[in-house]
């Protein structure tokens, strides 16, 4: 299942005139008949939408107030997202004659056309608060505090991830909550600016189109098109052109296939990092230790030690938990067993709660081999958001060869790997363009596309750039990529091979040397041609070009520029 809740605004959406009729309400028992989540996003206050609305207990949580309140019914117990409305606001709204005033723990609210008179209290106080509009509502709320971070409250306390989450709306103040949910739904009657960045616009208004949203999750979880669409993308690569590839941030299985030492592991690290930061959790199978310190995750198992099925589970409890299951501390012939006996628990989490939605299996050839007959219940489940990274596609099973929808070949020989691959399934190899290719390149073909497999400039990863970095700060620069203070008379020839090394000397190196490089330009000229980095280059063009600094403030400010992008040791250690 991966789409474990819908998040719903009251008024016009899920309710009428406020008040919810008996098809909607049925609509809603069903929802969580199927083991789905209700939650509730309202700018309401709290005590008023439980007035009106008796039904209340069929939703997990009510994130009330516009996000400043959230509220358990099954205990009854609210807790308040936000510091209080000051008084004197209130106090100056009143004297001003504001109209229609309504108060709760950290929302006040009034209605148009007096939202300018909010402003401008809010302005001669000098006040941290925001206006939200809610058609003709206006809402002022601490900053910060919208329906997108009342959900993420509510999610968290319900270990579930906004990834997961169905979204509907219909006026303005639900753009955030929109924005916050995995899939984005307006119902008919919803305001023009949120129909612009739904998934899906409903055929029915209010309640009708909210049970349309939930009859399609419980029937196909969404899965059937044109409600399958995805919004995110993960970035593979760049073609020749400059044209980006990407796929589909959910429902795709890859194989990296390629020889060792041809960037299986950067892209494949690339691809964690960008669904990482998209939110999306994932756990890496990692038979050789390979993944090892990867900084968006937490490692199990190490070498002296397996994993252990149990914490791994446990872990998988957060949504903002990346794993990496490290199998070098089991005997070799034991790892396939483990990772066979781990993936139906990774898959029944997967039923229960939509994650972990990427998986990773390293060495694919050897946990899933191609004599490996697996028990249909296993690939009968949901068995997408996988990656396999293998150096022999013919040795994988068969079975999951089937399921791979993006063949990304590396190395040597990436005609042969996609003819190899096509081979083992049967299928009419297509037209590859015949290529050597480069480091850093590769050959992507989506099987689902009518495209020709194309040539692409792998994406760069951050564990790439650390080492990048940590290379310019520490190793050696060839002679015609080093910098060499020379001073006005070309008396000096003091090499820097590295930043480090530059540092040392521009510390030693007499005022009338460093002024004269640093007026000339040299410095930021080095950045930029030695060093290859644009960003530092222009960080310290800018000192440079400042006409009265000194030379110790600017051997400081170029020094604090250099540390704020590389990671250096302290001088002398």
């Amino acid at each position: 299942m991966r789409y474990v809740a819908v998040a719903t605004d009251y008024d016009n959406t899920l309710a009428v005139d406020g008040r919810v009729d008996r098809k909607t309400i049925a609509a809603l028992e069903r929802l969580i008949q199927s083991g789905r989540k209700v939650i509730l996003v309202t700018g309401r206050l709290l005590p008023d939408i439980r007035d009106i609305f008796p039904e209340i207990g069929l939703c997990e949580r009510v994130v009330a107030d516009n996000g400043a309140v959230l509220y358990r019914p099954a205990t009854r117990e609210h807790t308040v997202l936000a510091p209080p409305i000051p008084p004197q606001f209130v106090d100056e709204l009143r004297r001003r004659q504001v109209p229609e005033l309504s108060f709760g723990d950290s929302i006040v609210g009034t209605v148009r056309p007096h939202e300018l008179t909010v402003l401008e209290v809010i302005r001669d106080l000098g006040l941290e608060l925001q206006v939200i509009f809610n058609r003709d509502s206006v809402m002022v709320v601490p900053s910060g505090v919208n329906k997108a971070s009342g959900l993420a409250a509510a999610l968290r306390e319900m270990g579930l991830s906004p990834r997961n989450v169905v979204g509907v709306g219909d006026a303005e103040n639900d753009h955030a909550l929109l924005n916050q949910c995995e899939y984005a739904v307006a119902v008919a009657n919803a305001v023009p600016t949120l129909k612009e960045i739904a998934d899906w616009v409903t055929s029915g208004a209010a309640g009708r189109g909210v049970t349309e949203v939930i009859d399609e999750l419980v029937g196909h979880d969404l899965s059937v098109s044109p409600f399958s669409a995805s919004r995110r993308n993960v970035l593979i690569g760049v073609r020749e052109n400059g044209a980006e590839v990407t796929i589909a941030a959910t429902g795709s299985n890859l194989l990296v296939a390629g020889s060792s030492g041809s960037g299986k592991s950067t892209l494949a690290t690339g691809i964690l990092e960008r669904v990482t930061e998209q939110g999306y959790q994932f756990c890496v199978i990692d038979p050789e230790g390979d993944y090892e310190g990867f900084a968006e995750a937490v490692m199990f198992g190490t070498s002296q030690r397996g994993p252990g099925m149990m914490e791994i589970v446990t872990a998988l409890e957060s949504p903002d938990t990346n794993l990496v299951v490290n199998l070098v501390g089991l005997p070799l012939q034991d790892r396939p067993a483990f990772f066979l006996a781990l993936l139906p628990a990774l898959q029944e989490r997967r039923a229960k709660s939509g994650r972990p939605h990427w998986i990773l299996v390293d060495e694919t050839h050897h946990l899933l081999p191609r004599d490996w007959q697996p028990v249909q219940a296993v690939l009968a489940k949901d068995l997408t958001g996988m990656v396999y990274v293998t150096v022999h596609p013919d040795h994988v099973a068969k079975s999951v060869l089937h399921t791979v929808d993006v063949v990304v070949a590396l190395g040597d020989d990436p005609n042969g790997t996609i003819a190899g691959f096509c081979e083992v399934l049967g299928l009419p190899v297509p037209q590859v363009p015949y290529t050597t290719l480069d480091p850093g390149e590769a050959v992507f073909w989506d099987r689902r596309s009518t495209e020709l497999p194309c040539t692409l400039r792998i994406a760069p990863c951050e564990a790439d750039r650390r080492r990048h970095r940590r290379k310019y700060a520490e190793g050696e620069l060839p002679e015609d990529r080093s910098f060499f203070f020379r001073g006005p008379d070309n008396l000096l020839n003091l090499r820097a091979h590295n930043l480090i090394l530059f540092m040392q000397l521009a510390e030693g190196v007499d005022e009338k040397t460093w002024l004269h490089h640093l007026r000339r330009g040299d410095y930021s000229t080095w950045m930029s041609e030695g060093i290859k980095d644009s960003h530092l280059a222009d960080a310290v063009r800018r000192i440079e070009q400042r006409p009265s600094v000194s030379a110790e403030r600017s051997r400081q400010m170029i020094r604090s520029a250099i540390e704020e992008r590389y990671t250096v040791p302290a001088s002398g250690a």
